[in-house]
């Protein structure tokens, strides 16, 4: 019975080669070593397409001559046995035997059998580049269960050896991988943290500003198909829909309105039960009770504006002001600063979601969102690697890429403040110095024209 694992090789190959001759795991000395006296050489070590002693050579040489010298390097496949099934000899010939039929007539090939283990096994590692044409091994999910497999099992059915049957239905991959990761724990934590941000909102906005105060990034808008939650901390982003009845969009909302309303919401069954038969009798409504909260909704006071939100709130005051028709027009530079008005609206959103009132807060906000991208980039340059190498991570992958491209435009928009801010300070001021100038000079107009009135009256 074979089993077989493959592994990319990406740094270096030389480590992997030494490790697979070395003489204490097959029990033997190495090609290299019996170089000299080949009639003392063991069948333990073989090289397809080239000589055991100079294999890394001439993988090099393949490389250089076809001037593929990045990216993936070679691959080293696993063969392995049942304790007892088979002896050293015939586990490697049966190894070498499955590597000329699945990579004999295009890569370069080296084979050795370990047998400082209970379980005999064979070491097969080849070059990513073919010497025939220069092509890569593409490593993927059906060179795997296609090729790889379909030999092994070939050549161990030739042999009289087991092979292994797959039985029932295997998990799919996320699945899997949430459940070796405790995600379901994770989960259960993000639905503990909805129930309480929901017990301080009244609204579906203040519900998401409750959750951002706990340190939560928001997945959420009129481009945003799925609205989507990451813990504080966590790796994981959780759509709403996907934690079950009670947690989706609709029904949070629907909890909300109960709660404005003083109703008592009671959470769906998981799973929702079927549709009734078709002759099966209507049930009865029940009729709601609602309830009048006296005094009113009790409300919190507003917080004094500070820092750098106060300077955009006096400054789009101020840009507001200019657009409405004037006797005199305002200055170029004020025209070209009113033709920025919704790019500095999204500034001062931005400093108010993130509470940004210093200089010193939106450095740091911009070294954490640099971060987090730097994360991202990492974790999916992993999930590129494993969709290489079949697994589905699709739904990763987009989850992800959305969250790159909402940090990214976060991040362009912390650094256009750190840009304008000094901008907007001397903008405002000369903006300040004019409007009072006007005022004066209408005061001055008034007092004059009060002045004349009142000199004709006594005449």
């Amino acid at each position: 019975m074979a089993y077989d694992k493959i592994i990319t090789l990406r740094g270096r190959m030389d480590h992997c080669i030494d490790y697979v001759l070395n003489e204490e795991k097959t029990g033997f000395a190495t090609a290299i070593a019996y170089a000299d006296n080949p009639t003392q050489r063991r069948p333990l070590v073989t090289g397809i397409n080239c000589e055991a002693d100079t294999v890394l050579s001439d993988m090099r040489s393949t490389k250089r001559r076809w001037d593929k010298k990045g990216g993936v390097l070679g691959y080293h496949i696993i063969h392995s046995y049942a304790p007892g099934e088979v002896t050293p000899d015939e586990a490697h010939a049966a190894g070498v035997e499955f590597a000329r039929r699945l990579l004999g007539d295009k890569y370069e090939v080296v084979v050795a059998t370990h047998v400082d283990r209970a379980h005999l096994h064979c070491h097969i590692v080849f070059n990513s580049v073919s010497f025939v044409d220069g092509k890569k091994y593409r490593s993927d999910f059906q060179s795997y269960f296609g090729d790889l497999r379909g030999t092994s099992n070939e050549v161990s059915r030739e042999r009289g050896l087991s092979v292994i049957e797959p039985q029932g239905h295997g998990k799919h991959y996320t699945e899997w991988t949430a459940e070796k990761q405790g995600r379901k724990i994770v989960m259960a934590g993000v639905m503990q943290d909805i129930d309480a941000a929901i017990g301080e909102s009244f609204t579906f906005d203040s519900f998401l500003a409750a959750l951002r105060r706990q340190g939560y990034t928001i997945k959420y808008g009129s481009n945003v198909k799925h609205t989507a939650v990451q813990p504080p901390g966590g790796d994981y982003v959780f759509r709403l829909d996907s934690l079950g009845a009670g947690y989706t969009e609709a029904h949070i909302r629907e909890r909300l309105a109960a709660a404005r309303n003083g109703e008592a919401y009671e959470l769906p069954e998981q799973p929702p039960s079927p549709a009734p038969p078709i002759f099966a009798p209507r049930p009865v409504p029940q009729v709601k009770k609602r309830y009048t909260v006296r005094g009113g909704v009790p409300r919190q006071p507003r917080r004094k504006v500070r820092g750098f939100r106060a300077l955009y709130l006096r400054y789009l005051y101020l840009l507001n002001r200019c657009r409405r028709p004037r006797r005199t027009p305002p200055p170029p530079a004020v025209r070209r600063e009113v033709a920025k008005l919704q790019r500095y609206q999204k500034q001062f959103h931005f400093l108010l979601q993130y509470r940004i009132e210093t200089d010193s807060q939106l450095a740091l906000l911009g070294d954490a969102l640099q971060g987090q991208i730097d994360l991202l980039v990492d974790y999916r340059r992993e999930l590129y690697g494993a969709r290489r190498e079949g697994r589905d991570v699709g739904t990763e992958l987009e989850t992800v890429n959305g969250k790159l491209r909402s940090t990214r435009r976060e991040l362009t928009i912390c650094r256009k403040i750190t840009e304008d801010i000094p901008k907007i300070r001397d903008q405002e001021q000369l903006m300040r110095q004019e409007e009072r100038s006007s005022h004066k000079a209408v005061r001055d107009r008034t007092d004059e024209q009060v002045r004349k009135e009142k000199k004709g009256k006594w005449m």
